[in-house]
Formats: structure tokens, C-alpha cells, sequence
């Protein structure tokens, strides 16, 4: 009796193994044709001369790769009226002298470097953005994280929309760059090869509104009718917050088929285990049901899985070289469509990466803790945090 069981269990979870697998081999062609919709839209343009003075935030802590060559490139913009400010909380931040050696450099334009220990709430991000934005001489906001790297023609983009009435908040792609070491080729993979594919599939698709938060453009009196940023200051997701109340205030949410560089910049391979987790809860959070629904799509985990159950035989070792060979192909035209070089060298990493991001996702949905920056804080509901106190890497 015993040995007639076994071999129906088996066959069984090798059946389960083929709905992810089916699904994420389904999933990664539907991506291909989604990227290539969204990249081939009309630009969404302005409607008449539309070239109101604007204010960048650049909040800042701490040195990070490449920073103050990322941090000019906001100064060097192709606009005819914008101020920059750089925000820092702590009077002895590191990051400091860079950001006053820029001041100094740059004399065509209003650049402002504000220290402020304002603490609205356990986001630090939006903190960081609130001493900023006291100091904010024009109605139209940009967002810019600081280990963002920007063409001169950034503003011009991401500004453009906000001439049409209906559009209360504009965003843009990104994709992750300088990944020199294995585990930051692994964050660049998740972040251009998993990540950039499904929001823009979510977006052609209809499936959900993103909101993006390396890149926001949006009005300070749209900003402030929407509680303003310090009704943020507690969210682990401010920017998908922020995203949620713009489209459920009757206003649309724009995702640019503009694509800036983030730099890729982790310390260590913990340092990338941890950020893995802590962008799966930003996901899991922000989007709860469409987060659990992807173990319909991790096909190469389960491809391996289903191999394994039949021992390695010959139609076990075919599903999983379709899948990983099918992945890789898709996965290697997305890259090409971001026009991402560095990810496309690294695609032989795609597979483990894959494999890896099964146990993220289940701790995602199980750990209701998170650190970011060197702070432990506690997920509490609607997708708010508390803080815990330090936590040594």
C-alpha cells in the first residue's frame, strides 16, 4: 500500500512543478511583448510651452559609489529655471564636503545644501525630503534619489507631463548600473531582469499602477491636498503612498518610457541578502496579492525541482533546459530593450539568481522585520514601520 502511495505524491508535486513553470515561461514572453508596447508608445509631451521653474530634492546620507559625479549630473541640466537642493540630517555626514565642493563649482544655476534632524516619522528618506522641501522655491517638486545618474535632458522629460491637467504625478524607469562584484550583478539581474519587466507588464497590462521612487515629478499643491510628505514619514513605501493617493484622487500616475541609471552599490554579500529581502517586502506591502500570485511565474525553482522528482531523466532535463534556455533568451531582449550591457554579461548569473529569489519571497511574506540603512524596524500594518534600534551588518 505504502509503495503505491509514494509514487502518486511524487507524480503529483511534479504536476503542481509544471503550473510555475508553464506560467513563468508564458509570463517571460508576455514580458518581452509588453516592454516592446510600452518603449514603442507616443511620448506623452507638453501641450504648449511648458517650462514653469522647477525644484529638485536630492536627499543624501552618506558617501556611496560614484556619488558626487551622480549628484552634478542634476546641476547640469538642459532647463532654463531650477533649483537643487541636497539634504542631509547629520552636521557631520560625510557626504558633506562633496556636496559644498558642487556648490562651489557650479555657478549657473541655485544649488542649496540644508542640514535638518527633522524626524516626522521612522521613513528616513521622507525625513531627509522634509528638511528639503522647507526650503523649496517652486511649485513643481522633483524627487531624485542621490545615487541616481541623469542625462541632461532629464527634467525636460519627466516635467513635460505635468502640462496636462489630468496628470497629477509623472515617474520614470530605471535600471541599475556599476555592478562590479557577483552580488551586485545579482541586485542589478533583480532589479533590471525581474523587477523593471514587471512593472512595466503591470502598466501595459492594467494590472496595477506603479509609482517609482528614484524619480517622481509632482506639484507641491497636488502634494500638499494629498497630506504632504510628512503624512508619509511612517510608510516603508512612500512612493508607492504617494502613487495610490494620486490615482484614487481622480488623477493619473504616468510611468515614462524614460530610462535613467540607479548606481548599484552594496558593501558586502549580506548587505545584498538583506536589500533582497527588504525590496520583497516593498513589493509584498505595496502589493500584497499580485506579490504571492508570482509563485505562479518562478519557473526555474521549480524547473529544478521537477527534474530532481524524475531523478534527472531525459524529460525531467528537457523541461528544465527549455525553461532556463527560455528565460534566458527573454531575459537577454529585455536587457537589450533597456539598452543594459552590463546585465547582459551577467545574464549566466540570471538562474541562481531565480532560485535565490524563491526564499526571498517566502521570507518577504513571513518576516516582519526590516533594515535599511543600518536600522531595524518592525512592519506593522498598512504597510507602516517603527523603528527597533542599530543593527550591525
Amino acid at each position: 500500500m505504502k509503495t503505491a502511495i509514494i509514487p502518486t505524491l511524487i507524480e503529483l508535486v511534479q504536476i503542481i512543478c509544471l503550473i510555475p513553470i508553464i506560467g513563468g515561461c508564458v509570463y517571460s514572453i508576455l514580458s518581452v511583448w509588453s516592454i516592446r508596447q510600452f518603449f514603442n508608445k507616443t511620448p506623452i509631451n507638453a501641450t504648449e510651452k511648458f517650462n514653469p521653474p522647477v525644484t529638485v530634492l536630492k536627499p543624501v546620507r552618506g558617501i556611496e559609489k560614484d556619488l558626487k559625479s551622480n549628484l552634478r549630473t542634476i546641476s547640469l541640466q538642459d532647463w532654463p529655471q531650477y533649483q537643487v537642493i541636497y539634504s542631509v540630517q547629520d552636521p557631520q555626514d560625510s557626504a558633506l564636503p562633496i556636496l559644498y565642493d558642487i556648490q562651489a563649482e557650479i555657478k549657473n544655476q541655485k544649488i542649496s545644501v540644508v542640514i535638518s534632524n527633522v524626524e516626522a516619522g521612522a521613513n528616513g528618506k521622507v525625513n531627509n525630503l522634509l528638511g528639503a522641501i522647507a526650503q523649496a522655491e517652486h511649485d513643481i517638486i522633483i524627487i531624485s534619489d542621490s545615487d541616481t545618474n541623469l542625462k541632461p535632458d532629464y527634467i525636460k522629460n519627466i516635467v513635460a507631463p505635468l502640462s496636462h491637467p489630468d496628470i497629477g504625478c509623472v515617474c520614470t524607469l530605471f535600471k541599475a548600473k556599476s555592478a562590479h562584484r557577483w552580488f551586485e550583478k545579482m541586485e542589478l539581474l533583480t532589479m533590471n531582469a525581474d523587477f523593471i519587466p514587471s512593472v512595466i507588464f503591470a502598466t501595459v497590462t492594467g494590472a496595477s499602477n506603479a509609482c517609482l521612487g528614484p524619480s517622481i515629478a509632482i506639484s507641491r499643491s497636488k502634494l500638499e491636498e494629498l497630506g504632504g510628505l510628512e503624512s508619509l514619514a511612517d510608510y516603508l513605501v512612500e512612493d508607492y503612498e504617494l502613487g495610490r493617493r494620486v490615482w484614487t484622487s481622480g488623477k493619473k500616475m504616468v510611468l515614462l518610457p524614460y530610462v535613467i541609471d540607479v548606481v548599484v552599490d552594496l558593501k558586502n554579500w549580506w548587505h545584498w541578502w538583506t536589500h533582497q529581502i527588504y525590496w520583497d517586502q516593498n513589493t509584498y506591502f505595496a502589493r500584497p496579492g499580485p506579490f504571492v500570485a508570482t509563485i505562479l511565474i518562478r519557473a526555474i525553482p521549480f524547473a529544478i525541482l521537477f527534474a530532481m522528482l524524475r531523478m534527472g531523466d531525459l524529460w525531467g532535463l528537457v523541461v528544465f533546459g527549455i525553461t532556463v534556455a527560455l528565460r534566458l533568451l527573454t531575459a537577454g531582449i529585455t536587457l537589450k530593450e533597456l539598452e543594459d550591457s552590463e546585465g547582459f554579461q551577467s545574464l549566466y548569473l540570471l538562474p541562481w539568481r531565480d532560485t535565490l529569489g524563491l526564499i526571498f519571497w517566502a521570507l518577504a511574506l513571513t518576516k516582519r522585520t526590516v533594515i535599511w540603512r543600518g536600522i531595524k524596524y518592525k512592519l506593522i500594518n498598512n504597510g507602516k514601520m517603527v523603528p527597533m534600534g542599530f543593527h550591525k551588518n
